[in-house]
């Protein structure tokens, strides 16, 4: 897709309300990944106890510039109702030779267990067939992380491989599994 995805849109759906990180998101994402330190930071070493405004203003600058770029579209994700930061859910890693993307997810700790990572991945996955184009959009995750691939395969990825040093954790090579998500047929 050639033209710019507005970073005004708004996804809702089955409960929550995604739309592109705000400045005023700062101090609920770092309230959020401090909570999440035990669950979250166990496979997402950017989360930890001393996240901070500043690391959550960065990321939040990222995730404009990403949008700018078409590269990277990170969704804070919402509950419809109250309002409460939940998490977040989004494309990045974007492949444009071969038109497919990675779709990562985190729930913040006193919200995992609802189905939020399951119903955001449906979201943003149909956001990337429908707004930005993809043919595929892939779900990886480190072997041993059973949560994230049980979000995956609730989402309706197919698992496709075992990737051998797939991800780097921590400065070591682990292997990962792979999920895919393809446009329904037209």
């Amino acid at each position: 897709m050639s033209e710019p995805i507005p970073d005004s849109i708004e996804l809702s759906g089955d409960g929550l309300l995604l739309r592109p990180y705000r400045p005023e998101d700062s101090r609920v994402l770092a309230a959020a990944a401090r909570e999440s330190v035990e669950s979250v930071g166990a496979w997402l070493p950017w989360c930890h106890a001393d996240y901070g405004d500043a690391e959550a203003d960065a990321w939040i600058a990222h995730s404009a510039e990403g949008w700018r770029r078409g590269e990277h579209f990170g969704f804070a994700a919402f509950d419809a109702t109250t309002a409460q930061f939940l998490g977040a859910a989004g494309l990045n890693q974007r492949n444009r030779e071969h038109n497919f993307m990675n779709l990562g997810y985190w729930v913040r700790t006193s919200q995992q267990g609802n189905g939020v990572a399951a119903r955001a991945v449906r979201l943003v996955a149909a956001f990337g067939f429908q707004s930005v184009g993809l043919t595929r959009i892939e779900i990886v995750a480190a072997l041993n992380n059973r949560p994230s691939r049980r979000v995956a395969e609730k989402s309706g990825a197919t698992f496709e491989a075992v990737a051998r040093n797939r991800l780097i954790d921590r400065g070591r090579p682990i292997d990962a599994a792979v999920y895919a998500l393809l446009p329904a047929a037209r």
